[in-house]
């Protein structure tokens, strides 16, 4: 099989784990029993020996399509031949206790609506990003794979046939019949069970849409683009794992920012960053309990804290360190783009704005969800005193730059957030503090990067101290009440920015680039696409400096916003980057990309009913 492109990918998952399945009705990426556990299937980063589960019709047909089961996260992967019409229904169950039947199964349905067809199935995992090898044992209505560190179960009344480490089924279906593939993990003691029944199947399916529906019907926003919102909504809910309440930044690892280059990173980790932010896009629209499960996570992270406050930026999804970073060298990467990595260096670096992506989700969980406890707070104030103490440092950004330190105004930034929230905070629950320092602090990062951040001869913010290149980052200076959107300042960078890469700024055809790599080498070979929670921040950003008083500025965000969703994929998930075609780029699907589009969404649609309403 050729490889598919990342756009073509829908995603299931349980809370735990998820998989990537393909409109050829491939699963290409699946890892078990978490996230950040490694591969069972690993296609997507080497076709020939990453390993799959695919499941298609056996004889020619000539149309597929894909879509998601009304309000669910149960996807439907449909076939067309002139025989007729079959489809698999991919899910894994929710709210299933252990030790209950579907507890960590992936379930795929197999059915014929319309005619006949002949199916054709193929599991073949490879364990361990394909470096353990397994083993096959067949029993009454199931086939057991046995590695080293893992053994699962194929568990289906389809026939059978072993051949070489994989296993393979075809089987006719007429119009109203099913079946169903089960793989779910050994209970180790052996025997197994028979084949899952058609019945068994059909109550987890309906079980599991129901708690989806269920878990969707919460949400508040009812705008003009809530079917959008809602996707997004889901698929932040399928990147949270449910054990701890974390919540990592994508499913997949490795996948290239540059088709053939080396920007290739592992996304199956909790950023306090990325984190932070999902928490407000999802308050926003009144998913509060998701809030207070990363703040039961968060806390725990914070009585963590070394000698000197610091905090870490990533976390494995269970609170412990990340992995160390490692090239797979024996993988050919997704369509050549090599090396593929696993772990991520990042951890090893300082990226001082995520204290205050930290602080300000705090303090909107504080004012919309629950007043945080006392020893939270005490936590907290830890961290701000050591902001205080740290701020003027140099760091890696939040771009994660591998080419040194430099004075990033966007840390900067969020320095300040953090310093302020913090102040807030005390206001509001007459916490303890160190008043003054922090106030002295607060004002003295507002005077550095009004006074350091901006190019008198570009008329603009600027990426870092002495630079003269521009950041998509800056953007969110006035949504987080840094400056007024209105200002000048900010108007002329929000011009300078709203421009094209040919003219000297970074947007092309309403989709924006990070910075200009140009201009700002970040230390990493090879080029990128445009990174698409910054065009959404650049939406939000024209929306609140046109206020109700400009609809050109409203008009010309809602053109960006309309365009930004035509980049979707089918089924309405983005990775975190868009390539010069079009194409999906990076690691996916990426909460990044959708908690700004939740946010951007519920923002424009607000200020245009303030301007229908004038």
């Amino acid at each position: 099989m050729a490889y598919q492109p990342i756009e073509n990918y829908g995603v299931i998952g349980n809370m735990r784990t998820a998989a990537l399945v393909g409109m050829n009705g491939s699963i290409d990426w699946y890892c078990f029993p978490a996230f950040d556990s490694p591969s069972v299937f690993g296609a997507i980063l080497d076709d020939k020996k990453g390993g799959r589960f695919s499941i298609a019709p056996a004889t020619e047909h000539t149309a597929k399509k894909q879509f998601y089961w009304p309000d669910t996260n149960v996807l439907v992967t449909r076939f067309f031949s002139a025989d007729g019409v079959g489809q698999i229904t991919d899910f894994m169950p929710v709210g299933v206790r252990r030790g209950d039947p579907g507890y960590e199964w992936l379930i795929r349905r197999v059915s014929v609506s319309r005619g006949s067809m002949r199916f054709r199935a193929v599991c073949r995992p490879a364990f361990d990003y394909a470096r353990a090898p397994h083993t096959l044992e067949r029993a009454d209505g199931y086939v057991r794979f046995r590695s080293e560190a893992l053994a699962l179960e194929l568990s289906t009344v389809a026939p059978l046939h072993l051949d070489d480490g994989s296993v393979t089924s075809e089987f006719p279906l007429q119009e109203g019949e099913a079946v169903s593939f089960v793989l779910r993990p050994a209970d180790g003691i052996g025997g197994g069970a028979a084949g899952v029944s058609e019945a068994e199947a059909r109550r987890l399916f309906e079980s599991t849409v129901e708690y989806w529906r269920r878990w969707l019907s919460a949400c508040t926003y009812f705008g003009r683009w809530r079917e959008m919102v809602h996707r997004s909504a889901l698929a932040l809910k399928l990147l949270t794992y449910e054990p701890s309440g974390a919540m990592v930044a994508a499913v997949t690892c490795s996948l290239p920012e540059d088709l053939g280059g080396g920007r290739n990173w592992d996304y199956r980790y909790t950023w306090i960053r990325d984190a932070a932010f999902t928490i407000y896009a999802l308050m926003r629209i009144c998913f509060v309990e998701e809030a207070g499960h990363f703040m039961g996570w968060l806390s725990e992270r914070c009585r963590e804290l070394g000698p000197d406050g610091a905090l870490q930026i990533l976390y494995r999804i269970d609170g412990r360190p990340v992995n160390r970073e490692e090239d797979l060298d024996h993988l050919d990467g997704y369509k050549g783009s090599r090396p593929v990595r696993i772990g991520n260096g990042a951890v090893q670096q300082l990226q001082l704005d995520v204290y205050g992506e930290l602080m300000d989700s705090v303090y909107l969980y504080n004012k919309y969800g629950s007043p945080i406890s006392y020893g939270l707070w005490e936590d907290l104030r830890r961290l701000t005193n050591w902001v205080c103490a740290h701020w003027r440092e140099t760091d890696e950004g939040i771009w994660e730059v591998r080419g040194g330190r430099r004075h990033f105004v966007y840390s900067k930034l969020m320095c300040w957030v953090a310093v302020d929230r913090a102040l807030r905070l005390t206001q509001k629950r007459s916490f303890p503090s160190e008043w003054e320092r922090w106030t002295t602090v607060r004002d003295e990062i507002y005077a550095d990067i009004m006074t350091n951040g901006w190019n008198e001869q570009r008329k603009t913010f600027v990426q870092s101290y002495g630079s003269d290149s521009l950041d998509a980052a800056t953007l969110m200076m006035p949504l987080v009440f840094f400056v007024s959107p209105t200002d000048p300042r900010m108007l002329s960078s929000l011009d300078a920015i709203n421009r094209s890469p040919a003219h000297g700024g970074l947007v092309s055809n309403s989709l924006v680039y990070r910075y200009d790599r140009t201009h700002a080498p970040d230390g990493i070979q090879g080029d990128e696409g445009t990174f698409n929670i910054c065009t959404f921040w650049l939406v939000e950003a024209m929306v609140r400096a046109a206020g109700r008083t400009d609809p050109r500025r409203v008009r010309d965000a809602r053109l960006v916003f309309e365009q930004m969703l035509g980049y979707a994929s089918h089924l309405g998930l983005y990775s975190e980057e868009t390539g010069p075609t079009g194409e999906h780029l990076g690691n996916f699907p990426q909460a990044f990309t959708h908690l700004g589009l939740i946010s951007s969404a519920y923002n424009l649609d607000r200020t245009l009913v303030g301007l229908q309403s004038k």
